[in-house]
């Protein structure tokens, strides 16, 4: 296994964890943002206030995201475990 390989196989990992962090935290951070312009412009300093809808979107989207990301999860061990002997050898 030469390093370019190995590099790509990096590439391809990180890049997975990218955009499963990416699917996850965005909902969350878009979320937040609309709270804070709603706290700001109404003058509310409620601490929950910011915190639970940012959870219940961030749960919102681990249920319906959650089989996408298994499978591309599922689908990347799979061509990593099928192209192990080709990785050794």
């Amino acid at each position: 296994m030469n390093p370019l390989q190995i590099l790509d196989l990096f590439r391809s990992g990180l890049w997975l964890c990218i955009i499963i962090t990416a699917v996850i935290t965005l909902p969350g951070l878009i979320v937040g943002l609309i709270v804070a312009v709603f706290q700001a412009a109404t003058q509310i300093n409620e601490q929950t206030l910011g915190f639970l809808p940012r959870l219940f979107a961030t749960l919102l989207t681990l249920a319906l995201a959650g089989p996408w990301i298994g499978r591309m999860i599922f689908d990347f061990t799979q061509q990593l475990l099928l192209n192990l002997p080709q990785m050794i050898g």
